[in-house]
């Protein structure tokens, strides 16, 4: 599999993770209207959800991960 391939499919697991969990959360705690929650769930999980990105290194693609929750930049391999 392409990095770029396994880049997206990081980035989808971890935005859907992320966004069910908070979707299912905020619907428990807060019955009001659904299309209010799933926006709310969704912002918050874009800003939540690691970014993953392929960058040229040493003429190699590798697979760098960035999260608000962690300093700096990972190596994803």
């Amino acid at each position: 599999m392409k990095p770029k391939t396994k880049a997206l499919l990081y980035n989808l697991i971890g935005f859907v993770g992320i966004f069910l969990i908070l979707r299912f959360t905020l619907l428990y705690l807060f019955p009001v209207n659904h299309i209010v929650l799933v926006l709310i769930a969704a912002v918050v999980a874009s800003v939540l959800a690691p970014k993953f990105a392929v960058v040229n290194e040493n003429g190699k693609e590798q697979i760098k991960m960035k999260w608000i929750f962690l300093k700096g930049f990972r190596n994803i391999n």
